[in-house]
This record gives structure tokens, C-alpha cells and sequence, in this order.
């Protein structure tokens, strides 16, 4: 980790990038702007959405460049998954030979940060003084660092809980009443579970994926990482994934295995989201990306789903954080016209009407708030009600260093640790000290890497 950020961190210098800024970035006085035949700026912009998401994202390319012919042309680019496309932009940067453009995950975050290769979005956003907003404060939040936004939000998703409403009418529960805390889903899930003479498999499964212990510990209004999870001035210096809540959490779910009420389908989220669409399963958590998707299997299967706030230990104003990807400008030997042809492009991705387009094609929460009052929008939900629940929860969750998540430059990392920790307590690990390991091991990666950024 250490050689790779400095070799990485050296090439930035090399570029120059390290000094650039929108508009008056003397490093890039001089790099020429890249144009087609009609003399229209080039803007190369590499993404991780295909399928559905990418035919949408598509359509949207192919809108702004209809609107500036001549003056712009986005050239849109699939580079696999986050983790793959995390991995050639860093190659790039080596060989200095950046996209203008770049979608990174939420936990890659940090890491661009530091990289020395943007152009921190806050830049482009006091040049045009433009106003933000109207940009969901909590979605926001997550990229902001010492009240600086370094890049857009783009697809933006929530954790929440799914339910079938089907199976709690069988059950004797009240359908429309989903259960809020870990101590009602547990309740519940003894109610559905077939050994208990319900009608599920199991009344509650989830994947084991790290996603899901990171809400826990927001959700309790706890910190994953210290000081004020790397969001002042600071840079986290510790990780805190082993906090009571954390500990709490683990011997809840631990617990609902060994009394037979929740199943175990491991690391595969594809295999805990089939389990609750085929009816295996009465209640799972997820990502409000999968809403669109659940409520057709549920269709097919003949069942309704019901949707409900991520559960927390107990009720509090805090909430779950927002997950997904955002949108960064890279410095790399991009001129100043290069990188504000991007960010007329972010700023139309982040329109109202672009953003309803976006929400209701693929399910991702709308970055801008008044994409909820469009037609489209309002349209989309009157037929998936559902996901007014995320709305709210979004609206309800209160924005502190705890909902804006840990800011550390190896939370990829972090994360499989913590479901290697998640593993263990499965396999019959004491909760504390599981994760506890897991801090510790963790403490060399986290100091090589603000090691290895320090300047």
C-alpha cells in the first residue's frame, strides 16, 4: 500500500497536478485541449454502469451532446466494476494518461483525495458560485471533508429494510407496520420462521457484507473511525468498528442463527436477495438500488414487499449513510477548458429533470431535491410508493460525522476486514474480540497509508 500511493503520489507531482485548480492552474497552462473534427472539446469520462444503469446513463451522454454540437462531446466509457475501475485509474495516473472524467465508489472516496490528481469539485462550484442548494444535504455530506466537496454525488443509494408483506398477513403480524429496531426484527423473524410453524425458511437473512455493519454503527450515532470519522481537519487516525453498537449488532444477528431464524447465505449479496425474492425469506437488508428489481421478483412470485427504515438498536434521530458513486474532475494534464467542459456536464447530470431521469431508470436516489417535485418523478413513485420510506428516512437522518461515514483512504480494505471479523463470530468468534482483531489489524494499513500521503 505504501509504495503503490507513493509511486502514485509521485506521478501526480510529475504531472503537475498537485498544483492545478479550475481556471487558474498554472500547471495545466499549457497541455492542450483535446478536440474532434467539428472542434468540439473532447471530455473522455469513465463509469462502472452497465446494463440498465449504463443504457440510462447513455441516453444522458447522448442529451448533452445533442445540446452542445460543436462545443462539447462526452465520450462515455465502461470500465468494469468500482473496484476494476479504481485500479486503471490509478494505472492511468502512473502513465499519466487520466480520463477527464471518473466515477468512483464511496469508499474510494479518500483515496482521490489524497491522490493529488483533481480538481476538488468546491473549486468549480466558488468560481461559478454555484448554488448547491439544492443538492441533497446528506448525499452531499459523504463527499464533503473539512466543508469542502471534493466531487458530485451521482448514483446514490440507501440501505433499507424489505419486507414481505404477504408473509407477515400469515404470520399474524401487522403488515403495514415494519419493524424498526434489531430487538422487532428479531420478534418478527421468530413469528415467519418455519421452525416456529411461520411461513419462511427463515424470518430474517442478510448478506455478510461490510456495508451493513457500517450503518449499524452510523445509525446508533457512533463513529467507524477517529477523530470525528476523518471529517474535520484531521485525517482518521483509528478505526472504531469494534464500539458496543458494533459488538451489539454482531451478537444480534449471531444470535438469530443459532435459535434457527436467520439464515446464512455468506458474502454473495446476489444469493441473500434472491433468498427474499423467492419467498425463502421474510425480511432482508439492502440497498434502495435493488427497489425496482425486488418489486418485479415479488411480482413474478405473486407476494408485496414492504419497505421500512434500516433497523437500529433503538430509535434516534441519527440514521444509515448514503452509498453509491460520485463524479471527479482529474488534473492530470487536462487543460483549465478541458475540465470545465466536465463540469458543465456535472452540472447537467445534477438537473432536476436529468436527475428524475436517472432516479426513476434506475432506482438511485435523486441527488437534487427538486428532481422528487418533477413530473416524472412523482409519476415513477405513485407506482413504487415503497421508496417514499427512503425518502423520508434520507430527510429524517440527521447530518453528523456519524452519517457522513468514515473518510480513510483504505476503507476497501476496512470493509472485507470487517466481514472477515463478521466470518468469524458465524463460525463461533466472540463478538469483541473478533472485530477487535480486526481494528488491530488494520492499524499498520491505515498508518502506511497517512504515512505514505504526508507531505
Amino acid at each position: 500500500m505504501n509504495k503503490t500511493m507513493r509511486t502514485l503520489v509521485a506521478a501526480a507531482v510529475a504531472a503537475g497536478s498537485l498544483l492545478a485548480v479550475a481556471g487558474c492552474g498554472n500547471a495545466n497552462a499549457n497541455v492542450a485541449t483535446p478536440k474532434d473534427s467539428s472542434g468540439a472539446v473532447v471530455v473522455n469520462f469513465w463509469h462502472s454502469m452497465s446494463g440498465t444503469n449504463g443504457q440510462v446513463l447513455d441516453k444522458l451522454i447522448s442529451k448533452f451532446n445533442d445540446a452542445n454540437k460543436g462545443k462539447i462531446v462526452v465520450k462515455g466509457t465502461y470500465q468494469g466494476q468500482y473496484d476494476d475501475a479504481i485500479t486503471k485509474y490509478k494505472s492511468a495516473v502512473q502513465s499519466q494518461s487520466t480520463p477527464t472524467m471518473m466515477q468512483i465508489y464511496d469508499i474510494g472516496s479518500r483515496f482521490m483525495m489524497d491522490s493529488g490528481t483533481i480538481t476538488p469539485m468546491q473549486d468549480f462550484i466558488d468560481k461559478d458560485n454555484y448554488d448547491t442548494s439544492d443538492l441533497q444535504p446528506n448525499v452531499a455530506g459523504y463527499y464533503t471533508v473539512n466543508k469542502k466537496l471534493y466531487s458530485m454525488p451521482f448514483n446514490t443509494s440507501m440501505p433499507v429494510l424489505y419486507y414481505n408483506k404477504t408473509m407477515f398477513k400469515q404470520a399474524g403480524l401487522d403488515p403495514d407496520k415494519a419493524p424498526a429496531t434489531l430487538d422487532e426484527v428479531k420478534a418478527d423473524a421468530e413469528k415467519l420462521s418455519k421452525k416456529n410453524g411461520g411461513p419462511a425458511q427463515y424470518g430474517f437473512n442478510a448478506a455478510v457484507y461490510g456495508w451493513y455493519l457500517e450503518q449499524e454503527i452510523a445509525a446508533n450515532g457512533d463513529l467507524y473511525c477517529s477523530p470525528d470519522n476523518g471529517r474535520g481537519s484531521d485525517r482518521a487516525t483509528k478505526f472504531t468498528f469494534d464500539n458496543d453498537g458494533a459488538v451489539t449488532f454482531m451478537k444480534w444477528w449471531k444470535g438469530m442463527i443459532d435459535a434457527g431464524i436467520s439464515g446464512n447465505t455468506g458474502t454473495d449479496t446476489d444469493a441473500a436477495v434472491n433468498a427474499f425474492e423467492t419467498g425463502s425469506v421474510g425480511i432482508t437488508v439492502e440497498s434502495t438500488a435493488d427497489l425496482a428489481g425486488i418489486m418485479e421478483a415479488a411480482k413474478q412470485k405473486g407476494f408485496e414487499v414492504g419497505v421500512g427504515n434500516y433497523p437500529k438498536i433503538k430509535n434516534n434521530d441519527s440514521g444509515p449513510i448514503i452509498g453509491g458513486a460520485s463524479l471527479w474532475i482529474s488534473n492530470v494534464k487536462h487543460s483549465d477548458e478541458e475540465q470545465q467542459a466536465a463540469w458543465k456536464f456535472i452540472k447537467f447530470l445534477s438537473e432536476p429533470e436529468n436527475q428524475a431521469t436517472w432516479h426513476t431508470g434506475t432506482g438511485y436516489f435523486p441527488t437534487s431535491k427538486k428532481a422528487l417535485e418533477t413530473a416524472t418523478d412523482k409519476q415513477w413513485r405513485e407506482q413504487y410508493p415503497q421508496f417514499d420510506v427512503a425518502v423520508k428516512q434520507l430527510a429524517d437522518t440527521k447530518l453528523t460525522s456519524a452519517t457522513q461515514g468514515c473518510s480513510a483512504g483504505v476503507m476497501p480494505q476496512a470493509r472485507k476486514a470487517v466481514e472477515t471479523a463478521v466470518e468469524k463470530v458465524f463460525e463461533g468468534a466472540d463478538p469483541k474480540t473478533a472485530l477487535s482483531d480486526q481494528v488491530k489489524a488494520m492499524q499498520t494499513t491505515l498508518d502506511d497509508y497517512n504515512n505514505s500521503v504526508k507531505q
